[in-house]
């Protein structure tokens, strides 16, 4: 009776899975995180209400001159207000998305190599499997064998 051979047990020798979270915070700088706060601020509804009822209130204060003058129409000042903080914040904001660009990269890496992990582990499992129906078919040929036996001397 000859036993069919099984492969070895698996043995889980890969480090463990990244998580991209922790490995993007621990790689991010001051700077950067500065750019996410200003990029996550001036994305949002509050700043744009915020910013349209300053202006508002700096047009209506220049226009009915309830203050002095310090921006007469066309708003020259404004204007420069206005293109200075579009200056500052543009980059910012770029800043902002390449540096969430580089952390799609990395979890992307990281689901590459789960997915390489997990290739060889279905691989190994499918090679278990086909190892378990050779001996399956085994053990049927020789309850066939010995209930053929069994059957004859009957």
């Amino acid at each position: 009776m000859t036993h069919p051979p099984f492969p070895p047990p698996y043995r889980h020798e890969h480090g463990p899975i990244k998580n991209a979270n922790e490995v993007v915070k621990e790689q991010i700088t001051f700077g950067q995180r500065a750019a996410d706060w200003i990029a996550e601020k001036v994305g949002s509804w509050e700043f744009i209400i915020g910013q349209s009822a300053l202006l508002t209130i700096w047009v209506i204060l220049n226009v009915t001159a309830w203050v002095r003058h310090w921006d007469p129409y066309p708003f020259i000042l404004m204007n420069l207000v206005l293109s200075l903080q579009a200056a500052y914040t543009a980059p910012m904001i770029m800043m902002s998305q390449n540096r969430k660009a580089d952390r799609d990269r990395i979890e992307a890496h990281i689901d590459y190599e789960v997915n390489l992990k997990a290739e060889t582990e279905i691989k190994i499992i499918l090679d278990n499997l086909e190892a378990q129906n050779i001996a399956i078919t085994e053990m049927h040929k020789m309850l066939d064998e010995v209930c053929g036996t069994k059957a004859a001397k009957v």
